[in-house]
């Protein structure tokens, strides 16, 4: 059960994450290095400025809740936008920074930083907004989203907005990719490394190790060849457009819908030129639109995409086809996929997908080529 509101006024911090959500995931969350580096990322930081400044009248006396509040500067944007009360809820020690920097500012008054988790701190009324930036890589990496959502279910008001208001997940067909061929020589001097390791186990000390030369291999392959990578890819190294794969309207998706990893989610990414495909990205864009009730007037929208300018923090994430798809112009890549939650460790992601390359041939189409893969985004 999460503690109800208290009408007398009276604000309460919440509970810290517990040891092992902590060490996994929050901790870092509580340096500064952390926090400069997400701000200094001018695509995030602007579209969140842009969203709430050129739209003064979506926060002009109203209460709004900024979840994951990190430095405040959301509440900040906030606040200087007409807010008359926010409430800054940050899990980590950097809640004690952060009211030193909205005591800087001159924005105590407005300002409330509560620290603890969004599932147990105490607030004296309902909210018109909340804001929060939530991503993580592959949109949904640090399941960061289920927050918004119980913060949404417990203290926004009905037609209250949320900021940003809407997400796409995207896939896309790569072309070049240096780095998965990078992995896969990687991975294929690990074979080597292992014989090489045995044969020394054998001379010096005795030991054959050769039945756990399976057991390491399926390690090695899914450390290189199964693990996401992070990249900055320019629009060239794709072998097609990217088509979105999942779309949230977070004013409706419900932590079930989220956790949901029986429902395949399904994309067709045409191929745009003859091609060797060495992987597909998966990047996201958010949208911030308000709600039915309360619209922005400026919509704006924050992209992860491709490009050959200054790149996210974010980036993309890039999963190799080992080995690659030989594609055609024309060709249709089409994708079933499910997003699961790691077992070991809930905020990271696994992917389990099936791959057809399509093909018409006299009117007809046909499957040249499948595949099945796991990956994980850590």
């Amino acid at each position: 059960m999460f503690p109800p509101l208290n009408p007398a006024g009276a604000l309460k911090d919440g509970k810290p994450p517990d040891e092992t959500d902590n060490a996994n995931y929050f901790c870092e969350y509580a340096f500064l290095y952390h926090q400069m580096d997400m701000l200094e990322d001018e695509h995030r930081t602007g579209a969140y400025f842009n969203a709430i400044t050129w739209n003064p009248e979506s926060f002009k006396d109203k209460v709004v809740l900024d979840v994951g509040a990190g430095t405040c500067i959301l509440s900040m944007f906030a606040a200087k936008a007409g807010a008359k009360e926010v409430f800054a809820v940050e899990a980590t020690d950097m809640a004690v920074r952060s009211r030193k920097l909205v005591q800087a500012q001159g924005l105590s008054h407005i300002i409330k930083v509560l620290q603890g988790t969004v599932e147990t701190v105490t607030l004296p009324s309902m909210v018109d907004v909340i804001i929060s930036e939530w991503m993580g890589y592959f949109l949904l990496r640090e399941s960061m989203l289920d927050s918004v959502l119980i913060a949404r279910d417990r203290f926004l008001k009905p037609g209250g907005a949320l900021f940003p208001s809407h997400a796409t997940l995207f896939l896309a067909p790569v072309g070049s990719a240096k780095a998965c061929r990078e992995k896969q020589q990687t991975f294929d001097g690990e074979r080597q490394h292992f014989d090489n390791f045995n044969c020394t186990m054998m001379q010096y000390y005795g030991t054959d190790f050769s039945c756990m030369q399976e057991e390491f291999l399926e390690e090695q392959r899914k450390y290189y060849l199964q693990t996401g990578m992070f990249v900055n890819l320019a629009p060239k190294q794709l072998a097609g457009s990217g088509s979105p794969v999942l779309e949230i309207d977070l004013s409706t998706i419900t932590l079930q819908d989220l956790k949901d990893s029986a429902k395949p989610l399904r994309c067709c990414m045409r191929i745009s030129r003859d091609s060797q495909l060495e992987g597909f990205t998966g990047y996201f864009n958010v949208t911030f639109r308000g709600s039915t009730q309360n619209p922005v007037k400026e919509v704006v929208e924050l992209t992860t995409a491709p490009t050959t300018k200054t790149a996210t923090h974010w980036g993309q994430q890039l999963f190799g086809f080992f080995p690659p798809l030989q594609a055609k112009n024309e060709d249709v890549l089409e994708c079933q996929l499910f997003i699961k939650r790691q077992k070991k460790n809930h905020r990271l992601l696994q992917l389990d997908s099936a791959f057809e390359l399509c093909r018409e041939s006299n009117g007809k189409r046909f499957v040249c080529q499948k595949r099945e893969d796991t990956w994980y985004v850590d």
